[in-house]
């Protein structure tokens, strides 16, 4: 018997993914990916209980660019970084990736349908150089009625609204989406990095490492795009994006 919290795994998808069971509705289980931002439903049939040992996934990378800064002569003032996340569970992952690599981040919790009405608000109190927006998403392969993904419109309409806040793409890098989420129109929207060119599912926290690489990156140098997108957990097939120059101010001297 499965209740509300269990950790549970899909034995028709080869029990791949570790997802957490948020919701039981007329014998349907709706799921949560623990590190994958997939949410699913399934019904009991299909689950198989897995142990909590499972949640740790051990990807939890520390930005080589933060390491290697050379301290001795210059300074550095990273960019800022607004993550609006439809998911508190994930949300605190990457919060916690980002106090890891010291540095400046405001986390939001907001949920898809919501970004629309509301990513001015946050951008003109946070003024970021760089913004996370991501939650869930899903690519539906057998055609629905009105699109064939969960939240990659209200995603689409986030991104939108930002360019009307900030249209240049060097002052306000966007990265955008989430599982499966519709890569192309993300980019024609106005995103600099988006999910997902192959529709594959993306880990929790890759969003977030493009957010921190493009951090460290210098402002007065276009980013190296392939390096970036090797950190994340998925590569090229779960994130892509266009070269842009960074967003750190590198001076001279120290104190």
């Amino acid at each position: 018997m499965f209740k509300v919290g269990d950790l549970v795994t899909r034995i028709s998808y080869n029990n791949d993914i570790v997802f957490r069971i948020v919701d039981i509705k007329n014998n349907i289980y709706y799921l949560k990916g623990t590190n994958v931002r997939l949410s699913a439903d399934s019904p009991k049939e299909d689950l198989l209980k897995c142990d909590e040992e499972k949640i740790n996934d051990g990807f939890l990378p520390v930005l080589e660019e933060y390491r290697t800064l050379d301290r001795n002569e210059y300074f550095y003032l990273p960019g800022k970084i607004l993550h609006i996340d439809a998911d508190n569970e994930y949300l605190e992952k990457c919060m916690n990736f980002y106090k890891k690599n010291k540095i400046k981040a405001y986390g939001v919790f907001l949920k898809e349908e919501d970004l629309q009405d509301n990513i001015t608000k946050y951008l003109d109190m946070y003024n970021p150089d760089i913004l996370v927006i991501t939650g869930h998403d899903a690519y539906f392969r057998k055609k629905r009625e009105g699109n064939n993904y969960k939240n990659t419109e209200n995603f689409v309409n986030a991104v939108k609204e930002a360019r009307k806040f900030e249209k240049s793409h060097e002052k306000l890098l966007i990265i955008a989406g989430a599982c499966q989420s519709n890569y192309e129109e993300l980019i024609r929207a106005g995103a600099n990095f988006a999910s997902s060119p192959k529709r594959i599912n993306i880990h929790a926290l890759d969003p977030a490492i493009i957010a921190g690489s493009l951090s460290f990156s210098d402002k007065s140098k276009s980013i190296n795009l392939i390096n970036i997108l090797e950190k994340t957990k998925y590569g090229s097939d779960g994130i892509g994006g266009i070269i842009t120059n960074g967003t750190m101010y590198i001076g001279y001297p120290r104190e």
